[in-house]
């Protein structure tokens, strides 16, 4: 498929809105920890895994903390809890999972000083445990998860924590680390944490290490750093892999550095053992199709396929949403029947880009159809889904249509998430439906979704816009005496 013969069609426009109005809104406060509020659902408590992830459990392990009959929980069961903390990323219960067998040899006195002391409860319990033992693969995993949760502090505390243990680092913790500090945006102490492991025996930093090394400094704009990492590559005699070079032409890509992005890209095909594969393929089309760039993408797509680099659906994908971001309709559907042809099926992505492309562009008919045919083959919509329906038909001032798309939420499994819940906010805001809107905001709590900053100014400019000055002031003090102070909430969130 040749993407320049591909046709093209006109954007198309969107419509109004509504208004309606009355308000309903309290403000408290609560000492409780936000750690397991972050998109969680009602889930069926049929193992300790599960159970664990709840607040009400946890508060119930707290109470048992003192008691001498819990020294011998049982290990499966913690292990899962831990894994699956770390998996979806719930820093602070991970480490309460951990605690509960990870400082079992630590100093007492050391922790109390430094533990926050949510969970020094939950380190006691740990430390009554008699079938752990310290294992590097588990610290590798929780300061990758710290990495991601961008808690650098943690990081290091555990890295103390490990050290006290008496367990020798791993060249995989080192590197875990090094992401922990990067990816956090402490980027000279990740070039310092790289240092280290150069005076410690079989921790010599590898091409992975420094792959994560360049993917920290690319994700914050670091690029004077790029040329200084490779030198150090080179004087080790370290060369660069595939992930490596994908890893630069990411970073050059998303930050619109197209002369570089081509320079990598070209030393990447003359290196001869790092042969472009189809990541690289997606980060040069999605560099191009972003910016708008439409004839470029199309002439490295080409390329690309000289080169025998095969597409997969995420390629299709990216060409979807780079076309429809343009407006260019007709080769947005050329692509889905050129998917339907050679057999790649749609997944959910294709089907929430279409869905957002016409909702954007105001085409509520074409929208509903994708819609109707995702649900009609069987694909289950997810919170984008529902997100980029309401904010489509919020802008066309369809709020019954807002009202339908909540009924079908509400009967379903589907795990929302904070940005719908600002979208469904926004929507019930604009329409000057203030009861609705603080409604959802409570519901937000029952769902275990934390308000940001675009749920209070999206509330804030809603009470504005009705003329209530005082509740939006009140609502703004709240707002930043809690960003100053976490122990207070907001309607009990």
């Amino acid at each position: 498929m040749r993407l320049s013969l591909l046709v093209s069609t006109p954007p198309i426009t969107t419509h109004r809105r509504k208004l309606h109005k009355e308000p309903i809104f309290t403000i408290h406060s609560s000492k409780r920890s936000p750690a397991l509020q972050t998109g969680l659902q009602r889930e069926p408590k049929k193992n300790l895994s599960r159970i664990l992830r709840t607040e009400f459990s946890i508060q119930n392990i707290e109470n048992k903390v003192n008691s001498k009959k819990y020294r011998n929980l049982w290990p499966k069961a913690v292990l899962e809890a831990l894994e699956e903390a770390t998996k979806e990323k719930k820093w602070e219960l991970a480490l309460k999972v951990y605690s509960v067998f990870a400082l079992q040899f630590a100093f007492q006195g050391w922790i109390l000083v430094n533990m926050k002391f949510l969970l020094i409860h939950i380190f006691e319990l740990l430390r009554q445990q008699h079938w752990y033992e310290p294992r590097c693969q588990t610290y590798t995993k929780l300061f990758m998860m710290l990495g991601k949760c961008r808690k650098p502090e943690q990081a290091s505390l555990l890295f103390e924590v490990m050290l006290s243990e008496g367990l020798r680092p791993s060249l995989d913790v080192y590197t875990a680390l090094v992401s922990a500090y990067g990816q956090s945006g402490l980027i000279e102490k990740a070039f310092s944490t790289v240092d280290d492991m150069k005076s410690v025996s079989d921790c010599k930093p590898d091409v992975y290490t420094y792959s994560v090394l360049i993917d920290c400094c690319t994700k914050f704009h670091r690029f004077d750093m790029i040329g200084r990492v490779l030198a150090e590559m080179s004087y080790l005699g370290i060369k660069c892999s595939t992930v490596t070079y994908n890893t630069i032409i990411d970073g050059y890509g998303k930050a619109k550095m197209f002369e570089e992005l081509e320079s990598s890209l070209t030393d990447m095909v003359e290196s001869g053992s790092c042969l472009p594969d189809v990541f690289t393929l997606n980060s040069v089309l999605n560099a191009y199709g972003n910016s708008g760039k439409i004839e470029k993408m199309e002439k490295w797509y080409d390329e690309f396929q000289l080169m025998g680099v095969k597409a997969d659906v995420k390629t299709f994908n990216i060409l979807i949403n780079s076309y429809g971001k343009a407006g260019m309709y007709g080769k947005m559907k050329s692509v889905m029947d050129f998917m339907a042809q050679r057999f790649f099926p749609p997944n959910v992505v294709t089907y929430n880009i279409a869905i957002e492309i016409f909702g954007r562009a105001g085409n509520i008919e074409k929208m509903d159809e994708c819609f109707k045919e995702m649900k009609h083959i069987g694909m289950k919509p997810n919170s984008i889904t529902y997100c980029s329906l309401v904010s489509a038909y919020s802008k066309a001032g369809l709020i019954k249509k807002v009202d339908s798309i909540l009924r079908q939420v509400e009967n379903s499994d589907v795990i929302l998430d904070t940005p719908f819940f600002n979208c469904s906010i926004s929507a019930y805001g604009r329409a000057g439906n203030i009861e609705k809107m603080g409604e959802l905001f409570l519901e937000m709590k029952e769902r275990h979704c934390i308000p940001d900053y675009i749920t209070f100014a999206t509330m804030i400019q809603a009470y504005n816009a009705q003329g209530m000055v005082e509740v939006a002031q009140l609502l703004e003090t709240k707002m930043i005496s809690m960003k100053n102070n976490p122990g207070t909430r907001l309607i009990g969130c």
